[in-house]
């Protein structure tokens, strides 16, 4: 999914029209399970005290055992 405008953070997400996030979310779910994922996690950095490091809204989808994951 190609980003329809740049968004730094997720503590922007309350601007978006409310299909456009569910849209974000669906993405995420479909490329998970894509993927053949059953069990992952999805993380959002947010601010740089919480490791943000590239600012612009992305998802980090974590795959394997909790202390063993595996970012896709």
């Amino acid at each position: 999914m190609l980003p329809q405008r740049h968004v730094d953070t997720f503590r922007d997400i309350g601007e978006f029209p409310p299909d456009e996030a569910s849209r974000m979310l669906d993405f995420v779910a479909d490329t998970a399970r894509r993927l053949g994922l059953e069990d992952y996690r999805v993380v959002v950095n947010v601010g740089p005290g919480a490791g943000q490091t590239v600012f612009h809204l992305h998802w980090h989808i974590l795959a394997g055992e909790l202390g063993r994951m595996t970012q896709l």
